[in-house]
């Protein structure tokens, strides 16, 4: 009886626990593409201002990158709110902030620095590792999407939640955030995450260790017993910037 006791107990305290770390904001990643030369002005901008007026209007800044191969001149970044409508409203407050309007301006009087805006809504997984500040030095970070074929998405979850995350680690690849999209009614969503390694060499060695491993090739197979379960990978190697909180 006293077993049965702490048993229940601890899976009462296990479910408690997952209840407090279930991260409810809502993300998004942004992907800026600066006009030809204006990547520096544009990284300026959220340096000096932009980020500070995001701070203003409710928004908290999670990270900002650009990739190692950039010919895109991308700047890649994240913010998080509290739900959709306070990503609304802070949206709004911003572009209509006076100070913003003149920091544009300003940088724009020789022409625009930027020609396109991608904009993609996430929520955190439940086996995501807390997603906030972490920083830890030099690093390179590794932003990595997954499509999956369709109804095949919880797959690749229970996968990477049972599994894959565990693995990564086995091989020094540090798990940062993991989220899946905010899509409309009848669109998949897509898993998006961020891995964090001492290189760029250093993280394509640990991916093709990671490939080889016996219980990783056990689990793979095991799980695609009813056809492959990942349609597409992305994979992007990014360096953070130096005002980014995630670097």
């Amino acid at each position: 009886m006293k077993k049965a006791l702490v048993l229940i107990f601890s899976i009462f305290l296990s479910l408690h626990l997952f209840a407090q770390n279930t991260d409810s904001r809502v993300f998004e990643m942004r992907i800026y593409y600066a006009a030809p030369g204006k990547l520096d002005a544009l990284i300026e901008r959220f340096q000096k201002h932009t980020t500070k007026l995001f701070k203003k209007h409710g928004m908290e800044n999670i990270g900002y990158w650009v990739p190692i191969s950039n010919d895109k001149n991308q700047l890649i970044y994240v913010l998080a709110y509290p739900n959709m409508e306070a990503r609304d409203a802070s949206w709004n407050a911003f572009i209509a902030d006076p100070k913003w309007k003149k920091v544009a301006e300003k940088s724009e009087r020789n022409g625009k620095i930027l020609t396109k805006i991608e904009s993609i809504f996430m929520k955190a997984t439940d086996f995501s590792a807390a997603i906030g500040a972490s920083k830890k030095g030099n690093r390179v970070f590794e932003l990595r999407t997954y499509t999956a074929p369709p109804d095949k998405l919880n797959n690749i979850l229970s996968r990477f939640r049972n599994h894959t995350t565990v693995l990564f680690e086995k091989y020094g690849m540090t798990n940062m955030a993991y989220w899946t999209t905010i899509e409309k009614e009848a669109i998949q969503p897509k898993l998006i995450y961020i891995l964090a390694h001492k290189s760029e060499e250093a993280g394509k060695k640990s991916f093709d260790d990671f490939r080889k491993d016996p219980e990783w090739l056990k689990v793979k197979t095991e799980s695609e017993s009813n056809g492959i379960i990942v349609e597409k990978i992305e994979s992007v190697y990014m360096k953070a910037l130096s005002f980014s909180k995630i670097r």
